[in-house]
């Protein structure tokens, strides 16, 4: 007797813990796929109102790849071993572990996919594209339409030992499928590791690039005329080092050509072009201010000349 209840508690806790263990891995996944298909939608239907909010961003696409992938296989597991205990009869199907943690898994589910659905309906009501809000509602209602019947049905079927079920099964392998269908297609609009390495290493350069240029400007409206080389400008400014007029990982030095009409030209190697690509609001201020090609490139700038009474600050 005392064994039966020492294994009825320790059936207990384990499964407690796979059912909220596939929780998490479940609010991953959704959540994942969710954006993963947002993105999708966001790079395919550009809003020219919404350049900085709404807009396609890689870094949340990277994000949720990353979730799904770590997410998903979890899930699974611990799905599938539900499934083989309640098969056996080591769950019991009326089991007080598995109505109570099935409800609340519900009653999360119901909360993330109601906030949700919110955020979705009010970045309609904010200007959104209608075309775009249709396509995320649709997104968000079948994600939730699919757990919560799925839950539904499990909970209130009769049978459970020694019986496969059909539906359930059906369930099963068609979230697996769309899980899959959604990380192949994810890979079409997601960068390599090195595309995004080579991305920032280019941003650095523009960094540098934005520095130069306000100490440029700078030494025009103290000087009245450009600096005859950069080697100058930084005995000029202090908070220009040497490490700034170089590519910080090739070592190699910026070029540097005074122009007429108060243009300049500043020169660096560029490992990716910025033009017709879609990032977001950090990238597209350099793909507006500094766009370029792949390979050596050249990118003229004009000093600003300010208008009487106003002065120009070094930004560093």
């Amino acid at each position: 007797m005392e064994n039966t209840q020492n294994n009825s508690a320790n059936n207990s806790a384990k499964f407690a813990f796979f059912y909220m263990l596939s929780l998490a891995s479940l609010v991953f996944m959704s959540l994942a796929a969710g954006m993963i298909i947002f993105q999708i939608i966001n790079k395919n239907i550009v809003d020219v109102l919404e350049q900085f909010r709404g807009s396609y961003s890689p870094d949340q696409l990277k994000f949720a790849i990353s979730a799904l992938i770590i997410s998903a296989p979890i899930f699974y597991v611990a799905m599938s071993r539900i499934y083989k205990s309640l098969f056996s009869g080591e769950l019991d199907k009326d089991s007080g572990v598995r109505k109570w943690l099935t409800y609340f898994i519900l009653l999360v589910s119901s909360i993330v996919m109601i906030g949700w659905l919110i955020a979705t309906i009010n970045s309609f009501l904010d200007g959104e594209l209608t075309g775009k809000f249709i396509l995320k509602s649709i997104t968000a209602i079948v994600i939730a339409a699919a757990i919560f019947t799925f839950y539904f049905y499990d909970i209130k079927r009769d049978a459970a030992v020694g019986e496969r079920n059909k539906i359930i099964s059906i369930y099963f392998y068609a979230s697996l499928i769309a899980v899959i269908v959604v990380f192949a297609a994810s890979l079409f609009f997601v960068e390599s590791p090195q595309e995004t390495r080579n991305r920032k290493l280019d941003n650095m350069v523009l960094d540098k690039f934005n520095q130069i240029d306000n100490a440029v400007n700078t030494y025009y409206q103290e000087n009245k005329k450009l600096p005859g080389s950069l080697e100058l400008l930084a005995e000029e400014f202090p908070y220009l080092t040497n490490e700034d007029l170089a590519d910080a990982a090739t070592g190699k030095k910026f070029g540097y050509k005074p122009g007429e009409n108060n243009s300049y030209e500043l020169c660096a190697d560029f490992r990716t072009s910025s033009k017709g690509e879609e990032n977001d609001a950090y990238n597209n201020f350099y793909k507006e201010n500094w766009p370029h090609d792949a390979g050596y490139q050249c990118l003229r700038q004009k000093v600003i000349i300010n208008k009487e009474g106003m002065e120009l600050m070094p930004v560093r």
